[in-house]
């Protein structure tokens, strides 16, 4: 881990935490290697992630739905690959 976390890092670290499986199986391991290493725009887009709702959450994982914007689902898409390989 970085030696200085940010306020708004811990912030979004703290809100990734969801106690919903489903969504924890990505989340989790994804602040845990990857977050602080990666670049601001995809932070930025991994903290609007984390301030939707599950149940968007879930549709989206399960593409059920598409998210709003197309770099959610890139990301969406690399937090699967990260879990699936």
């Amino acid at each position: 881990m970085s030696e200085e976390i940010s306020l708004e890092e811990r912030k979004v670290i703290y809100r990734a935490r969801r106690g919903l499986k489903e969504i924890d199986v990505y989340f989790d391991p994804y602040v845990k290697n990857y977050y602080l290493q990666a670049d601001a725009e995809e932070k930025a887009v991994f903290g609007e992630l984390v301030d939707q709702e599950d149940p968007d959450l879930l549709d989206w994982f399960m593409e059920v739905s598409e998210p709003p914007r197309p770099e959610m689902k890139t990301l969406i898409q690399k937090l699967k690959h990260y879990v699936h390989g």
